[in-house]
């Protein structure tokens, strides 16, 4: 069975307090960031749930021997946050996977063509065979940045089914070009938003990320 593009959108109580606070235009800077860093850590407790490799071992309580079992931290794990709005997720997944490591990804968005452009790729040559990628892209609109950090990490080794992406709002036009470039991809994601506007902007989305998160 050719394999298809999964999206979930977990149906928690504190996601959807946290994605309202992040909606909300009167909403300051010091509480969006609050909001959005509430909302990574959520996301990414969800997207790892039966994702991390597990090891089984015995472990003494003070009465008694019993099974345990405990994630596999010595299986590698990268963190790959999309610039800028993707910083806003970083701590907050972090204190999830503590032993991930970090690899930046700087795009702008060509306001003509509405295509990303890079800036700043701090991605190694190559990847361990064996790393799963969690790619932190808050907003998914038409899906052009997404899309190139796919490429990018197809081209150092990951295959699709090893990332997963967790995305605050979603669009129908950027799922529609993942699940026919990266079906086996898998999105977590806070709400699926109807529309984008004449701007590529998500509709009711929650505005420009990078921006409320630094008060630009």
């Amino acid at each position: 069975m050719a394999p298809q593009l999964r999206i979930f959108v977990p149906p928690h109580p504190l996601i959807r307090h946290w994605l309202g606070i992040a909606r909300d235009r009167q909403t300051p800077t010091p509480l969006f960031r609050t909001a959005i860093a509430e909302l990574g850590r959520w996301l990414a407790y969800e997207a790892v749930r039966e994702w991390l490799p597990t090891v089984s071992a015995t472990v003494l309580t003070p009465l008694a021997e019993t099974p345990a079992e405990f994630v596999d931290f010595s299986q590698p794990l990268a963190i790959v946050p999309v610039l800028r709005a993707g910083l806003g997720l970083v701590d907050s997944v972090q204190q999830v996977l503590p032993t991930a490591r970090i690899f930046h990804l700087g795009l702008e968005r060509d306001e003509a063509t509405l295509e990303p452009r890079c800036y700043l790729n701090r991605l190694p040559e190559q990847f361990d065979a064996n790393t799963r990628v969690l790619v932190l892209e808050p907003m998914l609109a038409t899906g052009g940045s997404l899309l190139y950090v796919l490429d990018q990490l197809s081209d150092r080794g990951i295959p699709a089914d090893q990332i997963r992406v967790l995305s605050i709002v979603a669009a129908p036009p950027a799922l529609q070009k993942l699940s026919q470039r990266y079906p086996a991809l898998t999105i977590y994601s806070a709400i699926i938003d109807e529309q984008l506007n004449d701007r590529g902007f998500i509709v009711p989305g929650l505005g420009d990320a990078g921006d409320r998160l630094f008060g630009t």
